[in-house]
């Protein structure tokens, strides 16, 4: 799988918050994807007694939602842990993964943020402009804004904003359990974006995509 080099991975802190701001702009917000075949899920998992990054890549065929290729890499991260910066600790090693993987796919769900973010560029965001695709920030975790609890039922979700923009939502993928949190990660809308983690849920609070990408890395990560 080809990949867009739209910048260097040796910078500093500095450097990386700039080719964010830089790169924020580029992300498009308009959805681009219909009737995918193959969906993507990307997790890494952080072995920090090693400093050692496992990044996994699991392709699944949909509607069915099996997995058809696993990609994995594992190396040491060429960045440190600086909250915000995180895309440029872990998109080198995801992208590795997607250039080993001999099957294409449509569209990525991302375990991280894409525009919920600081400066509108989280993982998700970052990684769909190197791969030239759609993706969708799919966090268990909320990293910034503000959101009202939306009900329990499944399906149901509320917007999130940070300073007065709406920069994602938290959807409730299986009642009365903890939301997630979508974003637009690149070449998707926020509909959209909530429309295809739902489509991906199995019974399960993470979609399938970035749920078996996690199994994946974690269990190679050992």
């Amino acid at each position: 799988m080809k990949t867009q080099e739209l910048h260097g991975w040796q910078v500093t802190p500095r450097e990386a918050i700039s080719i964010q701001k830089e790169l924020a702009g580029q992300v498009s917000r308009i959805n681009q994807i219909e009737s995918p075949h193959f969906i993507a899920g990307a997790d890494i998992s952080i072995r920090k007694s090693q400093d050692t990054a496992t990044a996994a890549v699991v392709v699944l065929s949909y509607p069915e939602l099996i997995a058809v290729e696993t990609s994995i890499i594992k190396d040491k991260p060429g960045f440190p842990y600086i909250p915000g910066l995180l895309s440029f600790r872990e998109s080198p090693l995801v992208i590795k993964a997607c250039q080993a993987l001999s099957t294409g796919f449509d569209l990525m769900l991302v375990d991280g943020q894409g525009i919920a973010h600081p400066r509108r560029m989280g993982l998700a965001s970052h990684l769909g402009l190197l791969l030239g695709r759609p993706t969708i920030g799919c966090a268990k975790s909320r990293l910034i804004g503000e959101y009202t609890e939306p009900a329990a039922e499944a399906g149901e979700w509320t917007e999130i904003t940070h300073n007065g923009e709406v920069i994602g939502a938290a959807v409730r993928t299986r009642q009365n359990t903890r939301p997630v949190y979508v974003s637009i990660g690149h070449k998707i809308d926020l509909p959209a974006a909530m429309f295809w983690v739902m489509a991906c849920c199995r019974g399960y609070r993470i979609p399938e995509p970035t749920r078996l990408a996690h199994i994946a890395a974690g269990r190679a990560n050992i």
